[in-house]
């Protein structure tokens, strides 16, 4: 599986929920176990885009159940991945203000657990203090809570923060501009491979949601798996216009 595009998978929670951001545990062992028996070439996030035929693991929010699902796995079978996290509600819970009904309610990783995963050497990446629509801010407020959840987490671990996430992916030219300040890299959720050419603050990533079925996830770079991504983005993009 060294060939093929390159590409960001997304996960959220590991849980048994079957919520619209939850993949049940086993699922990613079976995955990540397949990513290793194929011979991917399994990348830090920094390095995807500029790596061809590589895959990065990014998983937002900062659940608990990375810690004590998703950590263990990784460092048996020594995978980098990035957890993006939102520094005010270390050691709460997902209730942000923003939050949607119909996501799993879960427990957020304490910051000392945040400092171990750091320096196991698991990366760490800003998703805002409060989680918010950023298109929906003042300039000020963009800048604060990009400023105040980097110097969190580099306060923390003592590691700066390069990276960063678009919570619900939104963000707008004069966001990104701001991302563009404060950060090398930052991830969306358009639903689509990486090329050598993507905006490195507005990078792709392909949804684990989708994937959750052995059959479309071993066909994620084959002829298959491009084609149904392409039909899930055309469809997703039909409900966001419409909504």
């Amino acid at each position: 599986m060294t060939h093929g595009r390159s590409c960001i998978l997304t996960y959220h929670s590991l849980d048994f929920s079957g919520s619209v951001i939850s993949v049940q545990p086993a699922v990613f062992r079976q995955q990540m176990e397949y990513l290793v028996e194929s011979g991917a070439g399994i990348v830090p996030l920094e390095a995807a885009r500029n790596t061809p035929g590589s895959i990065a693991i990014t998983f937002d929010d900062g659940f608990r159940n990375f810690y004590e699902h998703a950590f263990p796995v990784l460092r048996e079978f020594r995978l980098p991945a990035t957890v993006f996290v939102v520094s005010g509600y270390c050691g709460r819970r997902n209730d942000w203000p923003s939050q949607p009904a119909g996501v799993v309610a879960a427990e957020l990783m304490s910051w000392s657990e945040v400092e171990e995963l750091s320096r196991a050497g698991i990366g760490i990446g800003a998703h805002t203090v409060s989680h918010p629509r950023m298109s929906g801010l003042s300039s000020a407020e963009v800048e604060e809570e990009l400023s105040a959840c980097r110097a969190a987490i580099e306060d923390r671990t003592g590691k700066p923060v390069r990276t960063f996430a678009y919570p619900y992916g939104e963000s707008t030219p004069e966001v990104r501009a701001a991302v563009r300040r404060q950060f090398d890299w930052a991830c969306g959720t358009r639903l689509g491979y990486l090329s050598a050419h993507s905006d490195a603050v507005d990078l792709p990533r392909i949804d684990m949601y989708y994937l959750q079925k052995r059959y479309w996830f071993e066909g994620l770079r084959r002829g298959r798996g491009r084609a149904y991504l392409s039909a899930r983005g055309f469809l997703r993009g039909l409900r966001q216009r419409f909504a």
